[in-house]
This record gives C-alpha cells, sequence and structure tokens, in this order.
C-alpha cells in the first residue's frame, strides 16, 4: 500500500531528532519535508537561536528537503498563524495529509496545533506523546545521537549549561525542577550526530550570548520584567 505523504516539524534538536528517528523506524509515512521556523532577520531557528548555515548542514545529512518558514522578528498571533496556514495550506495542495511533531507533554501546544491543521483537514502525529522524559532522553543517547545545548532560559538554569554537550553528567547535574528533556522551555539543542546522519554536522563554539525578552503584562498593564536566555553560537565549519 502507498504510505499517506507527511510533514516532518524539524527544530534541529534532540526531541526532533528522536521523533524523526521513530517515525522512519515505523515506516508509516513516506515524509516530504523538513519544515523549520526561522527568524526572518537574523536567519536563525526560532528559540534554539541556530543560524541556517547548520540547519541545511543538518537537513542535507539526514536526505530530506527543507522548508524554512520565515517569521518576522516580533510576530503578532494573527501574523504567525497567517503564515503558517499559507504554507501549510501550500504544501496540503501537494497532497501532504499528515504533520509530525517531537511535542512530549504540553497540552495547550498540541492543542493548538490540532487545532490550526484541523482547519485544513490535515492530520497531526506526536511519535513522543506522553513518554518517560527520562527514559526518552537515555534512550536518545543509547541510539548515539550528539546533541549541544544552544540556549538555556535562566528562570531554570544558569549560563554554564549554555554550550554543554548533553550526557549522563548533564543529566546528573540538572536541577530536580528541570525537566530531562527541557520540555517546558527550560533549555533547546542542536543534534549533530547520531543514527540519522549521513554524516556528522561540523561546527565550533561561538561566544555565550545574553538576550532578554519582556514578560507579558499584567492586567494592571505593568511589565513583570524580563526573560533572561543565554545563547551558545554555534559557528558552521
Amino acid at each position: 500500500m502507498k504510505k499517506p505523504k507527511a510533514l516532518f516539524n524539524w527544530s534541529s534538536g534532540k526531541d526532533s531528532a528522536l521523533a524523526l528517528y521513530k517515525t522512519l523506524k515505523e515506516n508509516k509515512f513516506d515524509i516530504a519535508y523538513l519544515l523549520t521556523s526561522i527568524n526572518e532577520e537574523y536567519q536563525r531557528i526560532s528559540m534554539h537561536g541556530v543560524h541556517v548555515s547548520l540547519l541545511e548542514q543538518q537537513a542535507s545529512s539526514i536526505g530530506f528537503p527543507l522548508i524554512k518558514m520565515e517569521i518576522p522578528k516580533e510576530p503578532s498571533m494573527e501574523q504567525y498563524r497567517d503564515i503558517m496556514n499559507k504554507t501549510m495550506s501550500e504544501l496540503k495542495s501537494q497532497g501532504i495529509t499528515y504533520s509530525i511533531f517531537g511535542d512530549i507533554f504540553l497540552e495547550d501546544l498540541r492543542k493548538y496545533r490540532e487545532d490550526q491543521l484541523k482547519a485544513i483537514d490535515m492530520e497531526v502525529v506526536f511519535p513522543l506523546w506522553k513518554k518517560d522524559t527520562t527514559n526518552l532522553i537515555h534512550e536518545f543517547l543509547d541510539l548515539g545521537f550528539k546533541t549541544i545545548v544552544t540556549c538555556v532560559n535562566e528562570t531554570y538554569l544558569d549560563k554554564s549549561f549554555a554550550g554543554r554537550i548533553i550526557d549522563e553528567q548533564f543529566i546528573a547535574d540538572l536541577p530536580q525542577n528541570v525537566d530531562p528533556c527541557g520540555e517546558n522551555g527550560e533549555f533547546h539543542t542542536f543534534t549533530f550526530d547520531g543514527p540519522l546522519f549521513k554524516n556528522p554536522i561540523k561546527f565550533e563554539d561561538g561566544e555565550i550570548v545574553k538576550k532578554t525578552y519582556p514578560m507579558p503584562k499584567t492586567n494592571n498593564n505593568e511589565s513583570n520584567g524580563d526573560y533572561v536566555f543565554w545563547f551558545c553560537d554555534l559557528i558552521s565549519k
């Protein structure tokens, strides 16, 4: 039987890598593209901070065509939704009927994705959904994947975690309130080697950069302060 065509939502990090690995092992879908959201101004992956040159290396090494969905620097929800709907509608017109994500347990995010894609009659798939995150990170490492932390949220982790390779010591060093897969946004990663890749992605560590983003205002229109993130810049070799 002909397999249904699917789109894989690729963030460049560990959850995406493991979800794609499992999807390919199950062999239920014909993966047509990898799709990644890019900051239009900086040409970097949203939240992960990874430059598109490294993303393109990943896609080439994995062997799937890459679609870069460019998002304005500070988009409104309406802008983001319009860009997403336009992109997904174009993909649907090519016969793609499934969209695959690496989310694990964020219910509101899953519902948002389901609601947006239901509008164009596209189904969603979550290969890692509700899996134990401690088991997942150990499975990821046992499979031979290698990943580096590109961004940490200072609310949960200090600057020293940015730029670290995830290994058993990294997991042991995480505070108890931090999910081992960073599923609550504690940290983000870039996966550079493992069973998906024909060749490792070549890069060198750059500087650690601090960035702040305003927190949502209260009902009284008062600021709650700033979110602080530390990014490790990765430089393509």
